[in-house]
């Protein structure tokens, strides 16, 4: 007998529809005052690190980065932000590695995400980022819309903060169609916001979109992470029962009622 059909979506966290995500590069002392922003506003960053420059002026020193990013995530940049579409690819597997060693170090757990330095990258060198344990790069670029990646290895933002930030968040705050997933990615450096003297744009839009109830707010690599095991459940041909294989709780939703199904077992539904 044919089993009735059923609408079954994949929800974020907490059975939200809309997900916040923010990403800086370069590991620069003005950080400190945008993680404090962040922190402010309930909102979650991944910083992108160089860990071969941090004797220039500026920049955060490694026993300094656990603390300032404390509750946020440490990202891979390349030891020395080369424009690695020009350098031969052994060098650049060694830039990853070496930077993700020495971040490591002071993080204290694995880093696995990176972006790209000066948005320079080859199809060999998203190829080959896997196997140096990288699971998702960010490019530069905007797109001005909310749609999750198709390939996280090139994964592109929403907007630069620079860029229709303001009308970008509110256009975000304001969708409603929970049939959707919807992510705003933004990216940029701390360095330009005494540059452009804008640091209250920053301000103005984590206010905006900050502390509430339908938007997960997360680093990259836990988006990383959710969707991963999202898309490892495994549901019967009935579709009266769902299996999650991996040890982070997934929520769906099953003809609009929400269904938490933990890590490692069987739910009905």
């Amino acid at each position: 007998m044919t089993g009735a059909l059923k609408n079954i979506y994949t929800c974020f966290p907490g059975g939200r529809h809309k997900v916040l995500t923010m990403s800086y590069d370069d590991g620069r002392i003005e950080d400190k005052r945008l993680v404090d922003i962040f922190n402010a506003n309930g909102i979650k960053g991944t910083f992108h690190v160089n860990s071969g420059l941090t004797h220039m002026e500026n920049r955060l020193k490694p026993e300094e980065w656990k603390r300032v990013y404390e509750g946020h995530e440490i990202s891979c940049h390349t030891v020395l932000h080369p424009t690695i579409a020009r350098c031969p690819l052994p060098q650049v597997a060694l830039q990853v590695l070496e930077d993700r060693r020495e971040l490591e170090r002071a993080a204290g757990y694995p880093v696995r995400g990176m972006s790209y330095p000066n948005g320079s990258y080859t199809k060999d060198i998203v190829d080959m980022l896997p196997g140096l344990g990288i699971e998702y790069c960010r490019v530069v670029g905007s797109t001005d819309d909310f749609a999750m990646p198709e390939n996280y290895l090139e994964w592109k933002s929403t907007c630069h903060h620079n860029h229709n930030l303001l009308e970008n968040g509110t256009r975000f705050v304001e969708l409603f169609k929970t049939q959707y997933l919807y992510m705003m990615y933004v990216w940029g450096h701390s360095f330009e916001f005494p540059r452009d003297d804008n640091w209250e744009l920053m301000e103005e839009f984590c206010r905006l979109v900050g502390g509430r109830e339908d938007i997960w707010y997360a680093t990259n690599i836990e988006i990383v992470d959710y969707m991963n095991a999202a898309s490892q459940l495994k549901y019967t041909i009935d579709g009266d029962k769902v299996y999650n294989p991996s040890a982070q709780s997934v929520f769906i939703s099953v003809d609009g009622t929400l269904i938490q199904v933990p890590g490692g077992q069987t739910v009905s539904i």
